[in-house]
């Protein structure tokens, strides 16, 4: 059975930063999409960074482009998101997850494996 497991979330000023990790167990990850998404009360789930299935591309939101960066570490099993320069609107519930198939994708309906997110509040 696979488990993603979140941790790194907290309370945080604005401009301040924050590393979110992702460790994963059941199945290695070194051949699947990985990526991160948030949700933020009241919205849908959203698009934060991913990689392609076998970590070569990375892509962004452009709402974080510049200030994020995501790391695969494949003999770890784990996916982290450094987040920098932090805003008020980058307050959300962080989920990382496994995707199938070949290539890099954005949207929630290719990841089938879910972590149960950890919360990033960031204050003005």
């Amino acid at each position: 059975q696979v488990q993603l497991v979140e941790s790194g979330g907290g309370l945080v000023q604005a401009g301040g930063s924050l590393r979110l990790s992702c460790e994963a167990s059941g199945r290695p990850i070194n051949n699947r999409p990985t990526g991160w998404f948030r949700q933020a009360p009241g919205k849908e789930r959203e698009f934060v960074a991913a990689t392609s299935w076998d970590a070569g591309r990375i892509a962004y939101a452009d709402s974080v482009k510049g200030r994020f960066t995501l790391s695969r570490d494949n003999a770890k099993n784990t996916l982290d998101l450094q987040m920098n320069s932090l805003r008020p609107e980058d307050t959300a519930v962080y989920f990382c997850a496994l995707g199938y198939g070949l290539g890099l994708f954005r949207e929630t309906q290719r990841y089938d494996y879910w972590g149960q997110g950890t919360q990033v509040t960031v204050s003005s």
